[in-house]
């Protein structure tokens, strides 16, 4: 039996280039090392309003994405997350053994919602903390126990992570533990894989946050289904520093991003993107990322539109199916040690 891995995207705005090389790209070659289980995360998307028939349509696409991406059907195991109901009913058992302090640590839900409990005394005053925190949905502050449940569901091995969820997994290593001190051996401890440095593509706008779907300005990302003009207008337009050299260094962040984007699409090191173009200027740096970005979106795109929609709700059924007969096995076993009535 090969060890297995979970993962997923949640189906909202539109996925780019960082999504597939933060994540979908090293899925691709995971799948021929682990038993691979690639859900679609609906139950994490409505944290946040959501339109229910855009919530369908955007499910289904990113199915279809990563088929298109090179997530192998024959390999790999490919749901929606809501469809199996053990996710939300592990949840809530989880959420008995989670304390809130473990919650309000959470370094994402401090910078979505600003809510920090430990901010310096004075900075801002309890009762404007208080204000802050009961308006927060409480899906948005139960998001990593949600996350825990998908992962320990699962037998999960090994967790491919970037290092913006590695404080969410270790939350799943503490439930795990709480759980089998209780009630008995149960959990798997999953191990964490920490995906390489195109876990941190950041915006083209501006090299300090990553890249994201739901950013303000259409340049801070190129996204999967761009039009090829406009990806590559994307690129040219793309911010860099004031250098003229062309160099892979942490003290030009806007430059390092565009390089490590360059590498990791043709399969190079960046400092072969750098000796390729020793000598050259900006222009033609960005030409020849502009290209590269072109070729792999046309490729992606072209694959993308051969693939049916009949072909993707069997794939999705077809995993769901063996998704479900695990999560089922699990929960049984779970309940037991609980003590529910069966």
């Amino acid at each position: 039996m090969k060890p297995r891995i979970f993962s997923g995207v949640q189906p909202s705005g539109n996925l780019h280039i960082g999504n597939y090389l933060g994540a979908i790209q090293q899925w691709v070659q995971l799948q021929d090392e682990y038993e691979a289980l690639f859900c679609i995360v609906d139950l994490h998307a409505i944290t946040v309003a959501q339109n229910p028939e855009e919530l369908r349509r955007r499910t289904f696409e990113i199915a279809k994405t990563y088929i298109a991406l090179g997530i192998d059907p024959e390999k790999s195991h490919i749901f929606v997350q809501s469809y199996v109901k053990e996710h939300t009913e592990l949840a809530w058992i989880l959420n008995t053994l989670t304390k809130n302090g473990d919650l309000t640590k959470m370094t994402q839900f401090k910078s979505k919602t600003g809510v920090d409990f430990e901010e310096s005394e004075g900075s801002v005053s309890f009762q404007e903390m208080k204000e802050r925190f009961n308006s927060v949905g409480v899906g948005l502050f139960d998001y990593p126990v949600l996350m825990a449940s998908d992962i320990l569901l699962y037998d999960t091995n090994c967790v491919p992570v970037g290092d913006d969820q590695m404080q969410h997994l270790e939350l799943t290593r503490t439930l795990a533990r709480r759980f089998n001190k209780r009630f008995g051996e149960t959990f798997i401890i999953p191990e964490t894989r920490v995906l390489q440095d195109g876990s941190r593509i950041m915006g083209l706008d501006d090299a300090h946050k990553k890249m994201s779907k739901s950013a303000l300005s259409e340049y801070n990302y190129i996204a999967l289904h761009d039009e090829l003009e406009m990806a590559k207008k994307k690129i040219m337009k793309a911010k860099t520093d004031s250098g003229l050299d062309i160099t892979y260094s942490e003290d030009r962040p806007e430059l390092k991003n565009l390089l490590t984007i360059f590498a990791l699409l043709e399969k190079v090191s960046p400092e072969e993107i750098v000796l390729r173009y020793k000598g050259k200027g900006y222009a033609d740096f960005k030409k020849g990322l502009a290209l590269t970005v072109f070729s792999f979106l046309e490729a992606f795109q072209n694959k993308y539109a051969t693939i049916s929609d009949e072909e993707v709700r069997k794939v999705l059924y077809k995993g769901a199916e063996y998704a479900s007969r695990i999560a089922q096995e699990k929960m049984k076993n779970v309940r037991e040690k609980v003590g529910f009535w069966q």
